[in-house]
């Protein structure tokens, strides 16, 4: 359970237990990256539910907030990141690396994040109205399983703080979050789509920025929600 307190500490800003731990330990909190987005997905669905009770408008803004407020807007800056850095991608490497430690905001980044957050408010009103609650919970969840893929099929972008699990997940964490993934499928199915996200986010890391980091994780964490989110309501609509 260490491994989980560290994961919510650095992928939530949710109140844990202080404790000290090592630089593999830090690493091997990877493994329990989509059991935080199962807490992060039933807090917004949660949230989403209760603002329902007005009606879906609020129902999404609830969640919409609780989901930024509860993660810290991490993911979302990583997305802002490689927005800048893709931007980027055409001069030489060096350049692209400096667009990524920039601290500075370009209008990439804004852009990006603001489509972002617009396109998960029409997603979770939509979905809100459909009472498709149960997809809602389980997006974060599997779109948390992405990082541990990246992080063993891509290579590093830079020496970081991405660089740092790419040895923490072992064969055993495939398969039990795989078969996770599979029984959550039974009541989500548009949950299936999660392994061709994986794959085509890590096609376009690898040909447009080159490999994987800490943004690129955070970056197709958020998309990886997004389209998730989408897939669920093409399912409401045809079903």
């Amino acid at each position: 359970m260490k491994g989980l307190i560290v994961a919510i500490q650095f992928l939530t800003r949710l109140p844990t237990p202080r404790i000290a731990v090592s630089s593999e330990e830090f690493a091997a909190s990877m493994r329990w990256f989509p059991a935080v987005g199962l807490i992060v997905g039933a807090l917004v669905a949660g949230a989403g539910w209760a603002g329902a009770r007005i009606d879906p408008w609020t129902g999404a803004l609830s969640a919409l907030v609780v989901w930024v407020a509860v993660t810290g807007a991490l993911h979302l800056d990583g997305l802002g990141d490689i927005a800048d850095a893709s931007g980027a991608a055409h001069k030489d490497r060096e350049q692209l690396l400096a667009v990524l430690s920039d601290p500075h905001v370009g209008s990439f980044a804004v852009v990006a994040i603001a489509l972002q957050l617009l396109a998960k408010l029409v997603l979770l009103h939509a979905l809100l109205d459909a009472q498709a609650f149960i997809a809602i919970a389980l997006a974060p969840f599997a779109a948390r399983i992405g990082p541990l893929v990246w992080s063993r099929a891509l290579p590093d972008l830079h020496a970081g703080l991405g660089s740092r699990f790419r040895n923490a997940v072992r064969p055993v964490d495939f398969l039990i979050w795989s078969s996770a993934l599979v029984a959550a499928a039974w009541v989500s199915p548009s949950l299936l789509v999660a392994p061709m996200i994986f794959l085509l986010w890590g096609g376009w890391l690898l040909r447009k920025i080159g490999g994987i980091s800490g943004d690129g994780h955070g970056a197709g964490i958020e998309l990886g929600e997004s389209l998730l989110l989408a897939a669920a309501l093409l399912l409401a609509h045809l079903a």
